[in-house]
């Protein structure tokens, strides 16, 4: 199974994802490449870090699922290597990879994860060392994210508290696994 988690900057996408991989050993993530810096802080697994070149070098060799240029970064998800019987594929992924990934894969199970308010977002995407105006730019996309993301989706969580939206998402998955 493709499990898709999406939602805007500052949702909590990348916490969420870390603490379902530790609980449940099924789920292989999908690491997505950047041509952005990282960030102060930033864990240097978070993406696989390259120049433009070798991603679009990567992007000319069918290299990935989806791809999208963001505020003049370029990302991608690679083509997954699915050999791995009895594992399902996780994804954290923007919304236009989700709809990308949608269109080649249509019973992916797409979870749009929503910050409380646009308050927390905000308090979020600022505590993340980012910029001012990236922080600005990032705000404005979200709205239009956000309707998108709900078109989308196959569920909803709101990650007002993490311990809960993990909860959350995990009987998600285990619900669609039961189903399958």
């Amino acid at each position: 199974m493709v499990i898709v988690l999406s939602g805007p900057g500052g949702v909590g996408k990348g916490t969420v994802v870390e603490r379902l991989i530790e609980r449940d050993p099924t789920l292989v993530l999908s690491r997505s490449w950047t041509t952005r810096e990282r960030r102060p802080g930033e864990d240097p697994d978070a993406y696989v870090f390259v120049d433009r070149e070798k991603f679009l070098d990567h992007l000319r060799a069918a290299g990935f699922l989806e791809h999208d240029e963001f505020l003049g970064n370029l990302y991608g998800t690679p083509v997954p290597d699915l050999n791995e019987s009895g594992r399902d594929l996780l994804l954290e992924i923007n919304v236009q990879g989700a709809e990308q990934v949608l269109a080649t894969t249509p019973d992916a199970l797409v979870v749009f994860l929503l910050a409380p308010s646009p308050d927390v977002q905000e308090t979020r995407l600022r505590s993340r060392g980012d910029e001012e105006e990236h922080v600005q730019r990032r705000l404005k996309i979200a709205a239009a994210e956000e309707a998108k993301g709900r078109a989308l989706a196959s569920a909803l969580v709101v990650n007002d508290d993490l311990d809960q939206a993990v909860a959350k998402v995990a009987g998600i998955i285990a619900d669609r696994r039961r189903r399958a």
